[in-house]
């Protein structure tokens, strides 16, 4: 008997229609996430990557198949800040080079059939037109015309480095790139370059980190792809903020009227995984705006950042840039210390470190929905 199914989607294949994409959970062997019908997309989850004793290293940590692309209540407003940034700025907000095109697909790939996954009611994908429909902005797109960068900045609100191997030097560089969440920096200032390059100012990158990072780049496997968070105190919500605009002046300047209710911890969760076609690595991130003064109902979390802003590295906490907020800040840790010594929430004796939920906080799923 002849399996008519199998036929005519031999010869749809045949004749190039068929654009399903490649099962990427079986090809990486990174487990597919669980869909969320019921989304409710109000917050993510509140990174607080505060360690102590402060080492420098990555910090990885494992990653979690149901949280690499995270939406939240911000969607909206968000996608529209990236389409006038890459309006604005053009070439510093996304930009490529010769040979990375095909990584740029695959990541696109592999980002649709997540999300169509994850979110099904949000978003889907026509296996045999290539059009992807986003419900939320009620628009359908040919993924096969569209460009693969551009597409991934006017749907989804994460930025993406893909990262490849030089073959003249062994060493991996940065050949394609969206960046709208960038403070000080741009995609001129990293595309081309290797990663120790890229990674020039952070302190006692080369000294300490330069080669078991190259190392970990040249091994990292697609079944192993890790995340890890980054932080600052931030004046606001700023995303995409560069040295030459005429406000960054206040960064180094500590203002007697700033209120503590406009500092805000910027965290830039970040995720690294290798893509199982290309090989390339392809490095994303998004930043997180939270309030501080949410920390005074967060256990430890005061009682821990206090101990970094004091006793931290001072090249890493120059690094940092948060001296324009620590005379509000502190203070006000102090005082959300004390009262939660006070409440029983911390032992008075307790010695600061890395909490054991790190990148969380005890107790922090009561305020959170989760999803998992």
């Amino acid at each position: 008997m002849i399996n008519v199914d199998v036929d005519i989607s031999t010869a749809v294949l045949a004749l190039g229609l068929a654009k399903a994409l490649p099962d990427y959970a079986k090809l990486t062997g990174v487990p597919a996430p669980k869909p969320l019908h019921n989304f409710d997309a109000a917050r993510a989850r509140p990174y607080r990557p505060f360690r102590w004793e402060y080492h420098q290293n990555m910090s990885l940590s494992e990653f979690e198949p149901n949280w690499w692309i995270e939406l939240e209540s911000t969607y909206l407003s968000t996608i529209a800040q990236r389409k006038k940034l890459y309006a604005d700025h053009g070439k510093l907000i996304i930009d490529e080079l010769e040979g990375s095109r095909e990584a740029s697909r695959e990541c696109m790939e592999m980002v649709i059939q997540y999300i169509c996954q994850r979110y099904p009611n949000q978003f889907r994908y026509n296996d045999w037109t290539g059009v992807f429909t986003n419900e939320i902005l009620h628009t359908r797109v040919d993924t096969t015309t569209i460009h693969p960068l551009i597409f991934l900045l006017e749907h989804v609100p994460e930025d993406f480095f893909i990262v490849q191997e030089d073959p003249l030097t062994g060493l991996y560089r940065m050949t394609a790139g969206i960046a709208c969440s960038a403070i000080g920096w741009n995609i001129s200032h990293k595309i081309g370059k290797p990663l120790g390059e890229i990674h020039d100012p952070v302190p006692d990158y080369k000294e300490k980190m330069a080669l078991s990072v190259d190392r970990y780049f040249s091994k990292l496997s697609c079944d192993k792809p890790i995340q890890r968070g980054a932080w600052s105190l931030e004046v606001g919500e700023p995303l995409f903020f560069q040295k030459d605009s005429p406000k960054w002046h206040h960064r180094s300047r500590q203002d007697p009227d700033l209120l503590t209710s406009d500092i805000f911890l910027r965290v830039d969760w970040q995720t690294l995984r290798r893509l199982p076609r290309s090989r390339a690595i392809v490095f994303n991130f998004k930043a997180l705006f939270t309030p501080i003064t949410d920390f005074r109902r967060e256990p430890y979390i005061p009682r821990l950042l206090l101990k970094v802003l004091r006793e931290g590295k001072k090249s890493m906490m120059e690094y940092k840039e948060s001296w324009h907020t620590e005379h509000k800040v502190i203070p006000a840790l102090e005082e959300w210390a004390k009262e939660q010594e006070q409440k029983g929430w911390v032992p008075s004796d307790w010695k600061e470190r890395t909490l054991d939920e790190h990148p969380f906080y005890p107790g922090w799923k009561d305020h959170y929905p989760i999803h998992d």
